[in-house]
């Protein structure tokens, strides 16, 4: 990683690896592309998106029971590696704050808890359109809010989340911020979504897979409704950042977001917060999910891993 923070893998792929990237993808753009498209009921969106990430499998040796922290419900997500936890992690999930759920995210929330040695507490927060901003940013401040009250110091505690998740898990240290509750040690984002105004949406790189712009536009206004999408809290890109804990961001170049993630560092290093970017050319939104599987999903999460204790 230099001194920007923005660290691009170099590294030639295998052709096995290379192989698999393209089953991957083209598996990908079968599945997800049908699964999150505009003007289908969100329920339908829900079970697809439910039904498909089945098939992105846990790692062996972690446990999941459902759980509570500040009211708000979720799981929780233990190794059964024998080793006490050093750390626990908020998880925030992605799916446009409008899919997604501690299920459809078990096979990340898994590596995150035997990578990290970490306890992690998966949030299910309110999804919008029934529960638009600020919903999701409230229940995400309850539930780290619930972790300190279980007498968990902030210094062992992390936010983490992808894409949509991403986004909110930044909204929700600014919020944490203007409250005057402590601060986690360290956010990771995975290709954080941050600004719901689609500003500055470029069209997709010819590698997208996923998100295609009139889906994010759909969810983007359910998940505003009446508000602002510009407010500071549904877009954390324009907020003030100065005084968030140190951060590291981690997207693919083929997808949508890239941009966002870009502009996200940025303005966090303008802010004098310890912000590094990692981007992974030819890999897709959130690639880490097939961890286990893909050694730049693997390569990422040890990065994450080392970031976690060294911050």
């Amino acid at each position: 990683m230099n001194d920007t923070g923005d660290s691009r893998a170099t590294e030639r792929e295998s052709a096995g690896q290379a192989l698999l990237a393209a089953i991957l993808r083209g598996a990908l753009r079968l599945t997800l592309r049908r699964t999150f498209r505009a003007g289908v009921p969100w329920e339908r969106q829900r079970s697809r998106m439910l039904k498909v990430t089945r098939v992105t499998l846990p790692p062996r040796g972690t446990r999941f029971e459902p759980g509570t922290c500040g009211g708000i419900p979720g799981e929780w997500v233990h190794a059964r590696s024998g080793a006490q936890p050093t750390l626990t992690i908020l998880y925030l999930h992605g799916g446009g704050y409008c899919l997604g759920s501690p299920a459809t995210h078990r096979a990340l929330t898994g590596h995150l808890a035997v990578r990290c040695n970490a306890r992690v507490f998966a949030a299910d927060y309110r999804l919008a359109p029934e529960h638009p901003f600020p919903a999701a940013v409230e229940d995400a401040v309850a539930a780290y809010r619930g972790l300190l009250a279980q007498g968990i110091s902030a210094h062992d505690l992390v936010i983490a989340g992808d894409s949509a998740g991403g986004g909110l898990s930044v909204a929700a240290a600014v919020r944490l911020r203007e409250l005057g509750v402590p601060l986690p040690r360290a956010l990771v984002l995975f290709s954080p979504w941050t600004d719901v105004s689609l500003a500055q949406l470029p069209p997709p790189p010819p590698g997208e897979v996923m998100i295609a712009p009139p889906w994010i536009t759909e969810c983007a206004r359910a998940y505003v409704g009446a508000g602002d999408p510009h407010h500071p809290l549904a877009s954390p890109v324009n907020a003030d950042l100065r005084g968030l804990p140190s951060t590291l961001v981690q997207v693919g170049t083929d997808e949508i977001l890239l941009g966002d993630s870009r502009r996200l560092h940025e303005r966090l290093r303008a802010a004098g917060v310890a912000a590094s970017r990692e981007e992974y050319p030819r890999r897709w939104h959130v690639f880490q999910v097939n961890a286990g599987v893909l050694a730049d999903a693997d390569r990422a999460l040890a990065s994450v891993a080392a970031f976690t204790q060294r911050a």
